[in-house]
This record gives C-alpha cells, sequence and structure tokens, in this order.
C-alpha cells in the first residue's frame, strides 16, 4: 500500500509528516458533476445565479403560503426576523423603534435594511428557506420571492422580473455601511 506523505509547517521551524486524506482511506473523488450539484454559492456580483426568472406578483403568492407564518403578513410582524422595515439599531426614523427592540428584538435588523447584497438574500433564501422545508423552492420560485422581499423594501416595483440579469443590478441600502470581501477586479 502506497502512503502519501507531505511536510506540514508547524510555524517553529520544525515540520512533521502527515499522512493524506485520501490514502487512508477516508473520502471520496468526486466527478465534476457531482460537484457542479453541491456548488451553489452565489457571490455578490452575481456569479452563481442559476437560469431561471420570477416576478414580484409570483413572489407574493408563494410568501402567503410559505413565508408568512414566521414574518408576517407584510414582513414586519414576526415572530422570525424582520424582512422590511427601517435600518433597527442604526436609524431612528422609526418612531416606535424603542417598543420594537424591547418586544421583538430579532425583528430590529430587516433584510432590506442591513444587507449589502440582494444577491445574498437569494442565495439564503435557496439554501435555507422555508425553514421547515429548506432547499424546497426551485429557482424560479426563490427569484420571485427574493423579488417580493426587495418589493416589501421598495426596492423594486411591483412588475419587476428578477433573474441573473435584474438581481445584481439592485441597490441595497446595507451596502453603503458594509466592506467588501470580494474586491472588484483589477
Amino acid at each position: 500500500m502506497a502512503v502519501a506523505l507531505f511536510a506540514v509547517p508547524d510555524f517553529g521551524g520544525a515540520s512533521e509528516a502527515v499522512v493524506a486524506p485520501a490514502a487512508m482511506g477516508l473520502g471520496t473523488v468526486l466527478p465534476a458533476e457531482e460537484i457542479e450539484r453541491y456548488a451553489i454559492t452565489v457571490f455578490p456580483d452575481g456569479r452563481g445565479l442559476p437560469p431561471g426568472r420570477g416576478t414580484v406578483e409570483q413572489g407574493a403568492r408563494l410568501y402567503q403560503m410559505q413565508c408568512a407564518a414566521c414574518h408576517g403578513a407584510r414582513g414586519i410582524e414576526g415572530p422570525a426576523s424582520r424582512l422590511a422595515g427601517t435600518d433597527g439599531f442604526i436609524a431612528w426614523s422609526d418612531p416606535l423603534r424603542p417598543l420594537r427592540v424591547r418586544k421583538y428584538p430579532l425583528q430590529v435588523f430587516s433584510v432590506g435594511a442591513m444587507w449589502p447584497h440582494a444577491t445574498t438574500l437569494f442565495d439564503y433564501v435557496r439554501r435555507g428557506m422555508p425553514m421547515n422545508a429548506p432547499k424546497s423552492l426551485t429557482d424560479n420560485e426563490v427569484y420571485a420571492v427574493t423579488g417580493y422581499v426587495l418589493h416589501l423594501n421598495g426596492l423594486v416595483d411591483r412588475h419587476a422580473v428578477m433573474d441573473r440579469e435584474t438581481l445584481p443590478k439592485v441597490v441595497m441600502p446595507g451596502h453603503a455601511r458594509t466592506l467588501s470581501a470580494w474586491p472588484a477586479e483589477r
């Protein structure tokens, strides 16, 4: 049996031999087609967005069926995190803010106010929503629900169509307050 060894520095000047996991019978080499199935990350600039499209109107119907029980009919009632509304802890424009913070602390940071990229909303909904059945929505449904949540925040109009071309162009209010981990290519 052949064992692959390679050196790993310990930053103290010495190194030790390490057995590669594949040589120990751990893990499986995946074919490219299978890796592609799991490579679903959507980046801030839109890379990784799948084909498909959804309208705000379609998203409104889906939202009522799949999301309203946790986020409320208008995205502000809860009990889960607030999807629409003010800037939470950052802005003081909501006169009822002190009462909301005390009664519903999870609802203070709304998606529309705090998230820096609309593509991140798509990625999150695609991976984790609805909470009782994550990854159960089709890509078209995710585009539609994402469009509706953006509409609840006044970021797109009620006739908007979300797809891999339009979604990255949505400017989120939280973008100005963030530092990018994905700097523009030079």
